[in-house]
């Protein structure tokens, strides 16, 4: 089945890992032994040759990097401008892809449908393009507001404006506080490019404060249940019920620290932990049993979000797995329309009705 994954942290693991991506995984990790400086190295499960495997051939793809004030316990950079440096090298990247044919950018509904008919012509995947839709993970580095729009006519089409800690437009993950005047004003430029708000990674104040002033298109590209794993990354019942009144997607992430209770990083092991595919499905119910259907779940995988095999399910060795998810969800009860809907059905409504 085609699959739409809506995250991944591709430009990253390409300009900071040093990963090419046109290689096989196991090249990947080949070259990769008796690496330490990433705690992935030798382990990473996400390359294009991988993707054709598992037909998953549009993806939500990431620029992303920090700003970070002196005395920051997480990394980042020193100044907005060299973030916003970092970023476009990473736009360099993507785009040097599209030049040798690996990658296509889908910024509309015409390069959707047009992508779309390709993957789905029947013919074998192995030399076709990834399509990406380009986001920006944390928005740190847009210098100004007037960064947005440059940005925009790059091709990005999704912003979540916050990452990991205090941010300059909001606050994230084991952060806390609201946006304020400058979260607000990028709220509302991103409203009249209609960029999509990715929730993911808001604390609680800044989420409710973003739904309180963005009435534009809303997803969470990869997040999941604070029910079922108590931390403030998480979804709370609430946020899922305002994100579902909105006609947001949810994807499913498989970082196992998010998956399972009680995960120590570098200690916990997925077998350890019996973290596999269908404890995301178990988040994933649980976003149903709130909706009352199955039309507001993806997959939003983050498979190459600074993790590998060693902190994601037992179960998936490479994002070709990411197919065995349909058994799963089959396994459950869920219908054949339910099936497509969750790996990539949810996703293309919600992009043809905002980009319509």
């Amino acid at each position: 089945m085609f699959i739409f994954d809506a995250h991944l942290d591709l430009s990253m693991n390409a300009v900071e890992w040093n990963r090419d991506l046109r290689l096989p995984v196991t090249d990947v990790r080949a070259r990769e032994e008796g690496m330490t400086d990433k705690p992935d190295r030798a382990k990473g499960t996400v390359t294009f040759p991988a993707l054709r495997e598992g037909k998953i051939g549009l993806v939500v793809a990431t620029q992303i990097a920090r700003f970070v004030k002196p005395g920051s316990l997480i990394p980042g950079w020193n100044s907005p401008e060299q973030a916003w440096a970092m970023t476009q090298a990473q736009i360099a990247w993507y785009q040097s892809m599209e030049e040798c044919g690996e990658m296509v950018q889908i910024n509309n509904l015409e390069s959707l449908e047009k992508h779309l008919a390709l993957w789905n012509d029947g013919t074998p995947n192995d030399s076709k393009p990834i399509g990406y839709i380009l986001s920006l993970e944390g928005a740190d580095s847009l210098v100004t507001l007037g960064h947005v729009e440059r940005a925009y006519n790059y091709g990005l089409r999704a912003i979540g404006p916050a990452h990991y800690g205090p941010g300059r437009y909001a606050q994230g993950t084991d952060a806390t506080g609201f946006m304020g005047k400058a979260g607000q004003d990028l709220l509302r430029e991103m409203e009249r490019l209609n960029i999509i708000l990715d929730a993911t990674h808001l604390c609680d104040d800044s989420f409710w404060e973003a739904m309180d002033h963005f009435n534009g298109p809303v997803w969470a590209s990869h997040n999941l249940c604070r029910s079922l794993v108590n931390h403030n990354r998480q979804f709370s019942d609430e946020q899922i019920k305002e994100l579902i009144s909105r006609g947001a997607v949810i994807g499913g992430a498989l970082d196992a620290w998010m998956m399972v209770p009680n995960w120590v990083r570098g200690t916990s092991t997925p077998k350890g932990m019996n973290c596999n595919l269908a404890v995301m499905v178990d988040h994933l119910d649980h976003i149903c049993q709130l909706a009352g259907n199955a039309l507001h779940i993806g997959i939003g995988s983050d498979l190459d979000g600074a993790f590998g095999t060693e902190q994601g399910p037992y179960d998936l060795e490479t994002i070709a797995d990411l197919q065995k998810v349909t058994t799963i969800l089959e396994q459950r009860g869920y219908t054949p329309t339910d099936i497509e809907n969750v790996m990539h059905g949810n996703w293309l409504r919600f992009l043809r009705k905002n980009w319509k």
